[in-house]
């Protein structure tokens, strides 16, 4: 027995070297921990469990059989975060550059496939040189087993990826249909095609963090979501992160104790809107005084950052937030945003988290580069993710709410559930001054001065729209929590289906 155990003992020690100390020690000379060194990081002291440690290609092309290195070079397993269930697979640099292989991708799908079973979330930790050439298409359809349980687990499972390393070519598209991307500023990348092919076929000079470093991606393209200066950073925001989510689809959000209490006032926030109607506030005050001791994890802050998307906690328990921030663009309604708010709101909706909507929105961006680059479905993705949405959706209009904006912004006629105004909202077709324009055109200044304010007498406040029904209730700004509180409580149990459909038809 003892023989057999001395072998085990071997084998294990054997698999944990990975690549071995030359590479170990190249990896950390680039500021970047090991794949079993991220997992120690992301997980709870001594929870994790790991499958397939002693898993082997069987490649025989190109001298590759005589390279066999147990994990062939990922990581898999379970653990736990905050003594909640996860799986997890990190790629190993340091074995064959963390290449994705046959049995490499088999050991992927192998906790995907358990992690769908059991219904926990799935989190990537990416670092890999792309598919090994050596087994040709083995391998891509190795990446693409791995895309079908992406899809299929798409909405029922929360998938974290976080890339912190290299991830180019097929590679991408697996994080890319992953609800959250995480990247790590100077170490990772994500691109289809690398700067060699773009200087051959387009002659562009681009270097890898132009192209698709982590700065591109959370600033530029919107198709990661937050970048960290390290991989501690990164590692340690997943856990947080990761204690927001439901482990899935059936399972309600998660519930903490919570000492602040439910019925707190703002006063402060009885001033937060400026008098002059033209003049920006931060929409992150209100987020974060209507939320648990202000704790509020953003997505995507950098992008699209006219609107404001993360989770926070109510009572302990998990919502959305999606608020018009008037700092940047006075809040209004561009391409980035529609699209960065719409998905969001969808995976709110996919895992039963109910939304909070905070609007002080002008209306949708003018201009030829919206109109061209297809504002109208962009922006009707929004429409339609709210529209669609059957959770909690509890809405507090606080300033500005024109136009076909006013309805986007889970107004009461997309099934917004309880909708509530400041007495500063104001709720019309557009602003004063150019609707008395429109309306009355060839006055004097002084007679369209005065159109303008009777005009605003008229709609520039939220009492047209309350006596309508459109507007549940006007509420003083410092009791907004109390009442988000409240109507979170009474809407716990409600219950609405869509009719039956295959899916629906998203304007993509």
């Amino acid at each position: 027995m003892s023989a057999n155990i001395e072998e085990l003992e071997r084998r294990r020690a054997a698999a944990r070297l990975g690549g071995g100390e030359k590479r170990i020690a190249a990896q950390h000379a680039k500021g970047k921990l090991t794949a079993r060194e991220r997992i120690a990081v992301l997980l709870d002291e001594g929870s994790f469990e790991e499958l397939d440690m002693y898993v082997e290609h069987d490649a025989v092309d190109f001298g590759i059989d005589r390279q066999r290195i147990p994990g062939d070079g990922v990581v898999t397993g379970s653990g736990t975060i905050d003594g909640r269930l996860v799986f997890v697979f990190s790629q190993d640099f340091t074995v064959f550059g963390g290449s994705l292989s046959e049995r490499h991708a088999q050991k992927i799908c192998k906790i995907m496939d358990m992690a769908m079973k059991v219904g926990a979330p799935v989190i990537g930790l990416n670092d890999s040189g792309g598919a090994r050439i050596q087994e040709g298409v083995a391998s891509l359809a190795g990446y693409a087993e791995v895309f079908q349980r992406n899809v299929l687990a798409s909405g029922v499972i929360p998938q974290l990826s976080l890339i912190m390393g290299p991830c180019a070519g097929g590679a991408v598209y697996s994080p890319a249909m992953t609800d959250f991307i995480f990247m790590v500023k100077d170490s990772s990348y994500m691109f289809v095609t690398g700067p060699e092919v773009v200087r051959t076929v387009t002659n562009e000079v681009v270097t890898q963090e132009e192209l698709g470093g982590a700065i591109t991606h959370t600033t530029r393209t919107g198709v990661a979501d937050v970048a960290f200066e390290n991989d501690i950073e990164a590692l340690m925001a997943a856990r947080a992160f990761i204690s927001l989510l439901p482990a899935n689809n059936r399972s309600g959000v998660p519930e903490l104790p919570s000492d602040d209490p439910w019925d707190r006032l703002e006063d402060s926030l009885d001033t937060l809107i400026p008098a002059n109607a033209s003049q920006p506030y931060d929409m992150h005050e209100l987020v974060r005084k209507v939320l648990d001791h202000g704790e509020f994890f953003e997505i995507q802050p950098a992008h699209g950052a006219n609107i404001i998307c993360g989770l926070g906690r109510v009572e302990g328990r998990t919502v959305g937030v999606v608020a018009n921030q008037p700092t940047v663009l006075a809040g209004v309604l561009d391409i980035n945003a529609s699209r960065k708010a719409a998905r969001f709101v969808r995976f709110c909706d996919a895992f039963g988290i109910p939304i909070v909507t905070f609007v002080d929105v002008p209306g949708f961006l003018p201009g030829t580069a919206q109109e061209h680059g297809g504002i109208i479905k962009h922006g009707a993705k929004l429409l339609f993710a709210y529209a669609e949405a059957t959770v909690p959706k509890i809405t507090v209009i606080t300033r500005k709410a024109y136009g076909g904006a006013y309805d986007v912004m889970a107004s009461k006629h997309l099934r917004g559930d309880l909708n509530y105004a400041w007495p500063t909202a104001e709720i019309a077709v557009m602003g004063a001054k150019g609707a008395v324009e429109i309306i009355f055109r060839g006055l004097s200044p002084e007679e369209i001065a005065e159109k303008t304010q009777e005009y605003e007498e008229r709609f520039a406040n939220p009492f047209v729209a309350a006596s309508r029904g459109y507007i549940d209730e006007v509420i003083y700004p410092h009791s907004t929590r109390k009442r988000i509180v409240l109507g979170l409580r009474k809407l716990r149990g409600k219950q609405l289906e869509n009719p039956w459909k295959k899916h629906d038809n998203l304007p993509l």
